[in-house]
């Protein structure tokens, strides 16, 4: 950049008052947090096969894997990541989170669903049983909510999970129990765990729990599920959750995935050295067995050439095969 336009933007940058540099910033920190957030998702939604919502009051099958969003019709920002799910009964889950119920919510939905239905037929599979299900936080009872849309020719069925039906205070104690006590969790205790602050009705209490949560979580002894439940966390209540916390959830995860790191290195190197002193106890073995049989051969060669004693008294006396003797015979005599 030639001094005259350096002159030129430092004019606009001052005129601007910083203002530029200010939303540049705020912009850059928001992709990030948003990255960070999209990869806890990830994590999070990849570590669910095997465990199930039944924990939440749904009755359907385990997760049996996570599928591809990239879901014609649906603009980007309309559907997130995580959510859709192949179910162990080969149904296909799309799963939602809702603070409040509001029913235009169900043609959010309808678009979910059609997208989902779209993509099946655009790539000439038949689409299988599609399951929209909603997990509704502590603010939202069943009485509040209607789990279907029928609008004639469409019709909609939402599966609902209300944690507002969630013990959360006794839930809360038991995994402290657990974790204090340095013990694993179930599945189901897992799954409890992520949704633990989102069971409460009050914005302050969900925050309050959301601190306390993290806090406990950051005390489990085992790492994977330090991770999973801190990742669940951070995915469940990222509409709710202060930028401290989250932050702070992202150090946890970090640090914890260092932490695996270095324990599958030192249990790496660990193996690397007991396999060098494989090597190595392999090596002196067979060092030790040529130099006997270098020392049997000489021995060997000395009473052949005293010419006095059999061929097959030799090989019974230093244990080497009579042909082995009778060949060595032949190249020396």
């Amino acid at each position: 950049m030639d001094k005259k336009s350096r002159i030129k933007r430092s004019a606009r940058s001052k005129r601007l008052g910083g203002k530029a540099a200010v939303t540049v910033s705020k912009r850059a920190g928001a992709e990030i947090a948003y990255q960070n957030k999209d990869i806890a998702s990830k994590f999070f939604t990849g570590q669910l096969k095997g465990k199930s919502f039944q924990v939440y009051g749904i009755n359907v099958p385990e997760v049996k894997g996570l599928l591809p969003t990239n879901l014609p019709v649906i603009k980007v920002n309309e559907l997130r990541i995580d959510n859709l799910l192949e179910l162990g009964d080969g149904s296909v889950a799309v799963v939602d989170y809702e603070s409040e119920y509001k029913n235009e919510s169900k043609a959010k939905y309808i678009n979910y669903l059609a997208g989902v239905v779209n993509r099946y037929m655009t790539e000439k599979k038949s689409c299988p049983i599609l399951r929209m299900i909603v997990i509704y936080t502590g603010d939202i009872r069943r009485e509040e909510v209607s789990d279907s849309f029928d609008a004639g020719a469409m019709r909609i069925v939402i599966e609902p999970a209300f944690l507002s039906e969630i013990d959360g205070e006794g839930i809360y104690r038991s995994l402290s129990e657990k974790v204090e006590a340095g013990e694993d969790l179930s599945d189901e205790e897992q799954m409890r765990f992520i949704v633990l602050p989102l069971t409460y009705r009050k914005k302050e209490e969900k925050e309050r729990k959301i601190r306390e949560t993290v806090e406990l979580a950051s005390k489990i002894r085992n790492r994977e599920q330090q991770v999973f439940v801190l990742a669940g966390i951070l995915t469940f209540t990222d509409k709710i959750i202060d930028e401290k916390t989250a932050i702070k959830i992202r150090r946890l995860i970090q640090m914890t995935k260092v932490g695996m790191i270095i324990a599958k290195e030192q249990e790496e190197a660990v193996k690397a050295a007991r396999d060098e002193e494989r090597r190595k106890a392999w090596k002196t073995i067979k060092e030790e067995k040529q130099k006997n049989q270098e020392e049997k051969r000489d021995s060997v060669l000395k009473m052949l050439q005293d010419g006095l004693i059999p061929l097959q008294k030799i090989a019974e006396y230093s244990g080497m095969d009579i042909q082995a003797v009778t060949e060595l015979a032949r190249s020396v005599l």
